[in-house]
C-alpha cells in the first residue's frame, strides 16, 4: 500500500481535505452492516492515512526549518546590536 498508487485527484489534496476525505469514509464504514464489501473501503483508508502521515511530516518539516531560520536571524541581530 504506497501512496504512489494514489489517483492523482486524491493525492494532490491538501491535508485538511485528506482528513475530511478520512472522516467520510470512517462514517460509511460505521453505519455499513455488510462488512463483505469494504475491503476497498479499509485500503482506501490506510492509503489515505499513510498520505496524511507524510504530508503532515512534510509540512512539520517546513515548520520547523523556517522556525530554525527566524532563531538564527533573531541571534545574529542580537549579536549585532552588541557589537555596535
Amino acid at each position: 500500500m504506497n501512496e504512489k498508487y494514489m489517483p492523482d485527484y486524491i493525492a494532490s489534496k491538501s491535508l485538511n481535505e485528506l482528513t475530511d476525505l478520512a472522516d467520510k469514509i470512517i462514517k460509511n464504514l460505521e453505519n455499513t452492516n455488510n462488512l463483505e464489501n469494504t475491503s476497498e473501503d479499509y485500503t482506501n483508508l490506510l492509503k489515505i492515512n499513510k498520505l496524511i502521515e507524510k504530508k503532515f511530516q512534510e509540512n512539520f518539516k517546513k515548520i520547523s526549518d523556517k522556525t530554525n531560520f527566524k532563531i538564527k536571524d533573531i541571534k545574529l541581530n542580537k549579536n549585532a546590536k552588541k557589537v555596535k
